[in-house]
């Protein structure tokens, strides 16, 4: 009954009515006339007269019966305070984080279904610059490059965020695409990290904005965010490295065409490989990978050398090892590759392309690199503190060969090793 009654009063709002009867009349199932059903009514957030508001603090806005078509914030000398809204339509964020103890007054206008306009009005001040330590972010993902498909956005936090904070930071992390390629954000297990990326990999050409917006964001009872950033960078065409231990060969595959198939020594039984699906997460045409202190300590200078874990894991020329390459594992971990095919795949791969590792003694752990795409969407999809929007799911048609070419890279913290 209740699907009988919506339907019919969609059509009332489609179809010209063929008499004039009953026009100045009430709905004779709600008893209300249709005009006052159709104004709008606004509400909004921090109420009047609110003090103490978090430096991040948000224009919420409530709408019944229309929608929001004006907002207006403005400081305490009259300035404009440029703000965007949430794609929700739960508020509008400020474009920069708010000046600590300082007074803002933001103005709301809301049209309604009947072409009438409600506005509100709220005046609130900011809490004095807080004193609680920050915790310290780190956004993987530099402006003005170009990143391969497979490019997961990457905050990284020191200490880790704590379980009951995290919906609180994910809030205030923001990605739009163009065109359009709706994702969702996802945690480690730890905390220490959280990676946004699509169902599936981004399209060649997309253009990917960022903003890590946690400067002064209360995070639990003990901390605020640390740093308001933002980046800017595009995806470049497709590339994609498949390394098979069973046959010491790497698969370079670019926009779904073979290239070249490389001899590889990857990591002797004693420091395997790990196998799994890894991202670039940076290049080095000449590093140094130190290695004193731990439990097979030594010091060599390498070429051309690729990052895929925190743990140490390279992709990188091994001149010493060329005699094993596609025969033998002698290496600590890494990819070893001959002085010249090291040299030639620099200059093919980007960071962000993918690369499969498989047939190893070892899986790769989570959170040992930007390990998004080492569990299939649903999981995760899980490890959002926010509920995904419905139907987002990969495309079945959606081809496998992540990657890019030309650009540049982001700065992970940990030192080199490798082997």
């Amino acid at each position: 009954m209740m699907l009988r009654r919506r339907l019919t009063l969609l059509a009332v709002s489609v179809a010209a009515a063929p008499l004039a009867l009953g026009a100045c009349t009430g709905d004779r199932r709600t008893g209300q006339p249709a005009e006052a059903r159709a104004n709008p009514e606004l509400s909004v957030t921090p109420a009047e007269g609110t003090r103490d508001v978090p430096v991040t603090g948000e224009i919420g806005t409530v709408v019944k019966h229309g929608r929001v078509t004006a907002v207006r914030i403005t400081d305490d000398k009259g300035a404009a305070v440029a703000a965007e809204p949430r794609e929700d339509g739960s508020g509008w964020v400020p474009s920069r984080t708010l000046e600590p103890k300082r007074t803002y007054t933001a103005e709301v206008t809301a049209t309604g279904d009947s072409g009438k306009t409600v506005t509100r009005r709220t005046t609130f001040t900011t809490q004095p610059k807080s004193s609680k330590p920050a915790i310290v972010s780190t956004l993987y993902f530099a402006g003005d490059r170009t990143y391969g498909t497979a490019m997961p956005v990457t905050v990284a936090f020191d200490p880790p965020i704590p379980k009951e904070a995290r919906a609180d930071v994910q809030r205030r992390l923001f990605v739009k695409t163009d065109p359009p390629q709706p994702g969702t954000w996802s945690w480690v297990s730890d905390g220490s990290q959280v990676y946004y990326r699509a169902p599936d990999f981004w399209r060649p050409g997309t253009t990917i904005k960022v903003r890590s917006a946690l400067e002064g964001l209360p995070i639990g009872k003990d901390s605020v965010g640390d740093a308001d950033r933002r980046a800017s960078s595009k995806i470049g065409r497709q590339v994609e490295l498949e390394i098979d231990n069973a046959t010491k060969q790497m698969s370079v595959i670019r926009d779904g065409k073979l290239l070249r198939k490389l001899p590889v020594s990857l990591g002797k039984p004693s420091t395997p490989t790990s196998s799994g699906k890894m991202v670039i997460m940076e290049k080095h045409d000449f590093t140094t990978f130190d290695t004193r202190g731990s439990a097979d300590p030594y010091v060599v200078d390498v070429e051309d050398a690729q990052r895929l874990t925190w743990g140490g894991e390279f992709i990188h020329g091994a001149p010493w090892s060329e005699g094993d390459q596609g025969y033998t594992n002698v290496s600590h971990g890494c990819t070893n590759l001959s002085a010249a095919n090291a040299d030639w795949l620099m200059g093919v791969t980007q960071v962000g392309d993918l690369v499969t590792v498989k047939g190893t003694e070892v899986e790769l752990n989570e959170g040992n690199g930007w390990t998004a795409w080492n569990v299939s969407w649903e999981e995760f999809a899980k490890g959002s503190a926010l509920p995904v929007p419905a139907g987002l799911r990969p495309t079945p048609t959606q081809a496998p060969d992540p990657g890019a070419v030309a650009g540049g890279s982001p700065e992970p913290q940990p030192s080199a090793s490798g082997g």
